[in-house]
């Protein structure tokens, strides 16, 4: 299923329960069914919260807002919410998330509070993207510095900043041991600047590439398997449904693009390129 939005998207998250998807678009409009302006600038991130009953956005603007999702209307704003455009938001618990801006600097938001309740200067250059270890109560992040930050959020203090990886390869550490890099995968032409990753399992991953192809990559095999494409546009985030049916994939086309995984994941011996098609999501 292929979904015109109009405009450039810079995020996208699936609700954690219902067959809804939302869209952060670049003329700071939220895309959930209906349209929201949400934001004065561009709208850059977007994730559900509280059990997916309202939506948090960010922008370049530097505010974040939460709106109702079955109203569409505003619930709080905060604006100045950093200091720098904020590109980036995760959740964490049930009652905090965490945002991360272009200047390097992660806050984490208590939601019931709506307050900053931690924060870290942790990168010299933007966030790129943040996972959370929840077992550790660890925030990881990436950044355009071209390094690898560990947050404890038990502690309040970093953990140790390494280089991880360039736009020619993948790197892989094992967790605790940081200090030493278990595997590099040299790029192929799939592999021409991965920007994003999204986990299938503990053994594979999905990514997105600059070229507009989406693999599955084996992280400890040679599999390089490409799934789907968004023909030459680059794939700025990929997201599962909440029944992990569907991947949702935005690029620069400015398309959302559905895929059914049990139609380009039938096989992965399978290297034949699926095409997007008709799903009846929504």
């Amino acid at each position: 299923m292929e979904i015109n939005l109009g405009k450039i998207p810079f995020d996208v998250d699936f609700h954690p329960s219902d067959n809804l998807v939302a869209t952060a678009l670049i003329n700071g409009d939220l895309h959930l069914q209906l349209e929201v302006h949400a934001h004065r600038d561009s709208c850059r991130a977007v994730r559900f919260i509280d059990c997916g009953r309202v939506l948090l956005t960010a922008s370049s603007d530097c505010s974040i807002l939460t709106t109702d999702v079955e109203t569409g209307t505003t619930i709080t704003r905060i604006h100045n919410a950093h200091t720098a455009t904020v590109n980036r938001l995760i959740n964490l618990t049930e009652s905090t998330v965490a945002s991360g801006d272009d200047d390097g600097f992660i806050k984490v938001w208590d939601t019931r509070t709506r307050s900053c309740c931690n924060y870290f200067n942790a990168h010299e250059n933007y966030i790129s993207d943040m996972t959370f270890a929840s077992g550790e109560m660890k925030l990881l992040t990436t950044s355009g510095d071209g390094t690898l930050c560990v947050c404890n959020l038990r502690t309040n203090t970093n953990g140790r900043k390494i280089v991880c990886g360039s736009q020619s390869m993948l790197i892989t550490y094992s967790w605790k041991g940081f200090k030493d890099i278990s595997d590099i995968r040299f790029g192929t032409d799939m592999y021409t600047s991965v920007d994003v990753m999204l986990k299938l399992d503990e053994d594979k991953i999905i990514t997105g590439s600059e070229n507009g192809i989406i693999n599955l990559v084996g992280i400890s095999s040679s599999l390089v398997q490409p799934i789907a494409e968004h023909q030459g546009y680059s794939v700025e985030c990929l997201g599962f449904s909440h029944n992990r049916k569907f991947l949702g994939s935005i690029a620069r086309d400015e398309m959302l693009k559905l895929w059914d995984l049990d139609s380009i994941l039938p096989d992965t011996r399978n290297t034949q390129r699926q095409r997007c098609a008709p799903m009846g999501f929504g």
